[in-house]
């Protein structure tokens, strides 16, 4: 794997894990905002927050997916082709 491709990886997977947390934060946030507002709390403003880090999920899935393909094709490799092992 050439350097561009390998730091791309990385960072793919590092900006995928921190929107991972700050999903769990959010959701912690959102319990313990729910919890001091009560009927004030801004519900469809978290709803649309914990909507768009899923739609960032998303994107770094569909990123990474192309990464992978590029990666495999400039191997020679098919990217339909290949059978990853339980191991």
């Amino acid at each position: 794997m050439e350097s561009a491709e390998k730091e791309a990886r990385k960072a793919l997977n590092r900006l995928r894990r921190a929107l991972e947390k700050g999903r769990k934060e959010l959701e912690v946030l959102e319990g313990a905002i729910r919890h001091a507002e009560g009927q004030d709390f801004p519900s469809e403003a978290y709803h649309t927050a914990a909507r768009r880090m899923d739609e960032l999920l998303d994107f770094l899935e569909e990123e990474g997916g192309r990464l992978e393909e590029k990666i495999l094709q400039a191997g020679g490799l098919e990217a339909g082709r290949i059978r990853r092992s339980s191991s």
